[in-house]
């Protein structure tokens, strides 16, 4: 990435301009990194760990919520970033697709469950308003 992006974020009714100099600073990739670190913790449970599909399956879209954001930094463009965004979305929604399949084998308990589908959903949401911003511009 060449330059840096320049991101308005509103706060208690004022707006201020925050500038992006590397993906860590994106606020949707420190949720997505917390959701993978929640994901890999969720999976060490002895159950959870030997059922080695479902356990992979998870972790590499938690991962990818958090490497896609990643890599759309250096796309070069408002719309390629949007467009790894919009696959760092779909990685949240796949997590909580299979948090199910975890909760039904009972590898997870109903709180770990809300936790990570909670998580989910927020970096879900965050990512969702970052796209809105860089496509209206």
């Amino acid at each position: 990435m060449l330059g840096a992006w320049f991101f308005v974020v509103a706060e208690a009714r004022d707006e201020f301009l925050m500038k992006i100099e590397r993906f860590e600073d994106i606020e949707g990739w420190k949720l997505a990194r917390e959701l993978t670190r929640l994901v890999y913790n969720a999976t060490k449970n002895p159950d959870f760990s030997r059922d080695f599909g479902l356990r992979d399956q998870i972790r590499q879209a938690a991962g990818s919520a958090m490497h896609n954001i990643a890599e759309g930094f250096d796309g070069g463009s408002n719309a390629e970033f949007a467009k790894f965004l919009r696959y760092a979305q779909r990685s949240c929604t796949e997590v909580k697709s299979q948090l199910y399949a975890a909760l039904d084998q009972s590898y997870i308990t109903d709180d770990e469950f809300k936790l990570i589908y909670d998580w989910s959903t927020k970096t879900h949401q965050c990512i969702g308003g970052f796209i809105r911003y860089l496509t209206k511009n």
